[in-house]
C-alpha cells in the first residue's frame, strides 16, 4: 500500500486535514466509493448503468483519501489513459463536507501526483446533471474537451482536461 501522508491545518476553521495516498484496497476508499455510487444511480437515471460499467474501483494504483479530523470526507484516484495522460475518476466528498475546498484539495493533490510521475495532462468525464462537478473542474482551471474515448458520442457527458505544465 502507498502511504504519503500530508497534513495540514485548516485557519478558518481549525480543523485537521490529512490526505493519503493509497490505492483501491483502502477501506476508507472504497466505503467512499460506495456512496458516490449510489448518489449516482440517483443522478445518472437511465444512463447510470452505461457509466457505472466504466467505474469498476479494481486495481487503481493512485488514490487519494481527505481526511477532516480523522473522517474520511472525500476521495479521488487516477489512472494511465495514455503515456501522457492521467484520467481523473471517482471523485467524491460526502454531503456534509462540501463547500469545504475537500474536492479541490483532492483534485490538486492527484495533479501533483500526475506530475510526479511524468504525466503531463489530466482528463476527466462527468455528466451534464452534475452541475457542481462541472463548476468544480471549470474553477480548478481544466477546459471542456470533445469527449474522448467511450463518452465520444454520449450526449449527457462533459468532457474536461488541464496540461499540467503550464
Amino acid at each position: 500500500m502507498i502511504s504519503n501522508e500530508v497534513s495540514t491545518i485548516c485557519d478558518q476553521t481549525l480543523e485537521m486535514i490529512k490526505l493519503v495516498r493509497t490505492n483501491s484496497d483502502d477501506i476508507d476508499f472504497i466505503n467512499l466509493v460506495k456512496l458516490l455510487d449510489a448518489d449516482l444511480k440517483i443522478k445518472d437515471g437511465e444512463d447510470h448503468d452505461f457509466y457505472n460499467q466504466f467505474n469498476s474501483i479494481d486495481a487503481i494504483k493512485h488514490v487519494v483519501v481527505l481526511y477532516l479530523n480523522n473522517e474520511a470526507v472525500g476521495c479521488g484516484a487516477i489512472k494511465k489513459f495514455d503515456d501522457c495522460t492521467t484520467e481523473i475518476k471517482r471523485m467524491y466528498t460526502l454531503n456534509e463536507s462540501r463547500g469545504k475546498g475537500v474536492a479541490s484539495k483532492i483534485l490538486l493533490e492527484l495533479e501533483l501526483w500526475s506530475k510526479e510521475l511524468l504525466f503531463d495532462k489530466c482528463i476527466l468525464e462527468t455528466g451534464k446533471m452534475q452541475p457542481d462537478a462541472i463548476s468544480l473542474y471549470k474553477k480548478n482551471n481544466y477546459t471542456i474537451t470533445p469527449n474522448y474515448g467511450q463518452y465520444k458520442n454520449v450526449s449527457n457527458s462533459v468532457c474536461f482536461e488541464k496540461h499540467l505544465n503550464q
